[in-house]
C-alpha cells in the first residue's frame, strides 16, 4: 500500500530527468523510507534538506551529469560555455573600464582626480560603502574567470555571486527613489546579464561536470586579448561610447571570429558553443538597446549610426549562431 509519504517523495522526484527517474526513482524512495516507522509515514513529509537536495541532483543531471542523454550533455555544454564567455567578457570589461577610469582621472588635472574620488568620499559612509563595492567587487569576475579555468569551482562561484551584487544596487535605488524608466530599462539588463552568468556558473560548473576549457588560446592570452580590444575599442573614440560600447565590440568581434574559424574547411560547428554565444548575444542585444535607446534622439551622429550598427550586428550573429546551433542538432537527431 503506498503511504503519504511515499506518494510525496515521487512528486518531489518528478523534478528528475525521465532518464534518471527510470533509472534510480525505486532506489531513491526505498532509501528515504528505511527508517522511517510505517505508522508515521502519513504524516510525514520530505525534509527541506531533502528536497534541496532533490532539487540541485535535478539540476546536475539535466546539465550533463556522467551518463546523460545527449540532448542534457549539450545542454550542460551550452550552459558552461555561456557562464565562461560571459565571465570572461565581464572580466575583462571591468578590469579595462577601471583602468582606463584611473588613467583618465590621474592624467586631466587635480580636477578629473576630485571627481574621481569624490564618487567614495564626501557624501556619508553609506554612499561611500556603495561606492567602494560598485568599483572594486567587479573586479572579482576575474578571479571567477581564472578560478574556473583552474578548475577552482567553489571560488569561482564564490567571486561570481559576489561580482553581480554591485548591478542590485542600482535596482534597490530604482526601487526606494523612483528611477526614471531609461535608467531602469538598462539597470534591469545589467542584473540580468550579471547574474544569469554567475547562476549558470554555479548551476552547470557543479561536481560533476568536467573542467572548464576554452575552445582554443590560453586562460591568460584570450583574458589579454579581450582587454586589448575593449581597450581599443574605447580609445579610438575616447568622446563617443558608452559603458557598453567595449563589451558588444568585443563580443561581436570574437564571436564572429570564432564562427569564421569553425565553419572553414567545413568543420563542424558544435552545437554547445554556438548556443552559448547566441544565448549570450541575445543578453547583451537587451543591454545595448536599453542603454541607448532612451538617448537615440539626443546622441552624435556618428555614435547614433555605430550603436545602430552594432545592434544590426548583434541580431544578425545571434539569429547565424541560433541556425548553426540548431543545425547540428537536428542533423544529429537531438
Amino acid at each position: 500500500m503506498t503511504t503519504l509519504l511515499e506518494t510525496r517523495y515521487r512528486a518531489v522526484l518528478r523534478l528528475l530527468p525521465t532518464y534518471y527517474r527510470r533509472e534510480r526513482e525505486e532506489e531513491m524512495v526505498e532509501t528515504y523510507l528505511w527508517d522511517v516507522d510505517q505508522e508515521t509515514q502519513d504524516q510525514s513529509r520530505p525534509t527541506l534538506g531533502e528536497v534541496a537536495s532533490i532539487v540541485a541532483l535535478a539540476v546536475r543531471s539535466r546539465l550533463g551529469a556522467p551518463a546523460a542523454p545527449r540532448r542534457y550533455a549539450v545542454l550542460g555544454s551550452a550552459v558552461r560555455l555561456f557562464a565562461l564567455f560571459a565571465v570572461l567578457l565581464q572580466a575583462a570589461s571591468a578590469v579595462v573600464d577601471r583602468v582606463l577610469g584611473l588613467t583618465w582621472a590621474s592624467t586631466r588635472g587635480g580636477r578629473q582626480w576630485d571627481i574621481f574620488v569624490d564618487g567614495f568620499t564626501g557624501h556619508g559612509v553609506w554612499a561611500g560603502a556603495v561606492g567602494v563595492a560598485q568599483w572594486f567587487l567587479p573586479l572579482l569576475w576575474t578571479v571567477a574567470y581564472f578560478a574556473l579555468l583552474r578548475d577552482h569551482r567553489r571560488l569561482a562561484q564564490a567571486s561570481a555571486l559576489v561580482a553581480a551584487v554591485p548591478t542590485l544596487l542600482p535596482l534597490v535605488d530604482l526601487w526606494a527613489l523612483d528611477f526614471a524608466p531609461s535608467d531602469s530599462a538598462y539597470a534591469v539588463a545589467a542584473a540580468v546579464l550579471a547574474w544569469s552568468s554567475a547562476l549558470a556558473l554555479c548551476a552547470a560548473h557543479h561536481r560533476d561536470a568536467p573542467p572548464a576549457a576554452l575552445p582554443a588560446g590560453t586562460p591568460g592570452l584570450v583574458f589579454a586579448a579581450c582587454s586589448v580590444l575593449m581597450g581599443g575599442s574605447v580609445v579610438t573614440l575616447p568622446g563617443g561610447v558608452d559603458t557598453v560600447w567595449a563589451l558588444v565590440t568585443c563580443y561581436l568581434v570574437t564571436a564572429l571570429a570564432w564562427l569564421l574559424y569553425r565553419v572553414r574547411g567545413e568543420r563542424r560547428v558544435p552545437a554547445g558553443e554556438a548556443a552559448a554565444l547566441a544565448a549570450l548575444g541575445l543578453l547583451l542585444l537587451a543591454v545595448r538597446i536599453a542603454a541607448v535607446y532612451p538617448w537615440l534622439d539626443v546622441l552624435p551622429g556618428a555614435l547614433r549610426v555605430g550603436v545602430l550598427t552594432q545592434a544590426a550586428a548583434l541580431v544578425a550573429l545571434t539569429a547565424a549562431l541560433a541556425v548553426v546551433s540548431g543545425r547540428d542538432l537536428l542533423s544529429r537527431g537531438t
